[in-house]
């Protein structure tokens, strides 16, 4: 199979989100020019992929790429070999640069109300409003995953939100905040009903009764992933241990939750200033 082919196969295929297949189509696009569209995808091994992190290590007219931008352009391919010729032909060595530590730039609680507090709960959009914002902090949602709600993932019964989705394809539920539910019943009896048309089944739905976008989130706090860094650090620093966290969060594995594990190190601290005799 030509690297043109199995790249147009993989991004056609289902369960990859529309910006994940954005990103890929770049970045395999950028792969499949520089190693040859017409080779055989069977010839990728760990040399041509050392070969292609040292050809995007190097530097470029406007200076060399990020280690970030690098591992998530070998991810995209790693990927693209996983799909089309299957995980044991996929190099599992260790090519891409160390990445920098980067601990997430999480608001503090203060900070968290005041932007809550600026979305203005004025007629049907301010109230849709409100109700987004305070969703994304309380159930730590991303915002592919709040605008990607339907009506029936919010059980005020069960107080708890499905997500559906999440990233990787993974559904999990998340409790269902008190002020978020208040909100978000608000919302669906005196805001939807107005902003409906026709038997649309979104959630959260625009002025012309269309599902949103993540565009409008990103209008009312312009960096919405920071919500969900909060949410998991406010759980942190008020007992929640990091397990809980994971399932809370959709991290498949730990060790994504870990970035977290600064706050229970200062948290464990306070618990041992405050406990140990000898402290």
């Amino acid at each position: 199979m030509t690297t043109d082919a199995a790249i147009e196969r993989f991004l056609a295929a289902a369960g990859i989100s529309d910006g994940t297949r954005r990103g890929y189509a770049a970045d395999l696009d950028e792969f499949a020019r520089w190693f040859g569209p017409e080779r055989p995808l069977e010839e990728v091994d760990v040399r041509v992929l050392a070969d292609w992190v040292a050809q995007l290590g190097r530097a470029r007219p406007l200076g060399k790429l990020a280690p970030a931008t690098i591992a998530r352009k070998l991810v995209a391919v790693r990927s693209l070999l996983r799909y089309a010729l299957g995980p044991e032909h996929v190099p599992d060595a260790k090519l891409a640069p160390r990445l920098p530590r980067r601990l997430p730039d999480a608001p503090k609680q203060d900070e968290v109300e005041a932007i809550v507090d600026s979305v203005a709960v004025e007629g049907p959009l301010g109230l849709r409003n409100a109700a987004l914002v305070e969703l994304v902090y309380s159930a730590g949602l991303r915002a592919s995953e709040a605008v990607g709600l339907d009506l029936g993932d919010v059980d005020f019964e069960q107080e708890h939100v499905h997500v559906r989705r999440g990233k990787g394809g993974k559904d999990r539920v998340v409790p269902l905040g008190e002020e978020a539910g208040a909100l978000v019943a608000r919302y669906l009896r005196d805001a939807r009903p107005r902003l409906a048309r026709g038997a649309q089944n979104a959630l959260f739905l625009s002025a012309r009764g269309r599902r949103l976008d993540t565009s409008t989130l990103r209008r009312l706090v312009p960096h919405p992933h920071r919500l969900r860094h909060a949410f998991a650090t406010h759980l942190l620093e008020g007992g929640a241990d990091l397990r809980t966290i994971q399932e809370l969060l959709g991290h498949s594995s730990l060790s994504t939750t870990q970035m977290y594990s600064h706050v229970d190190a200062k948290r464990l601290r306070r618990v041992y200033d405050h406990a140990h005799p000898r402290s």
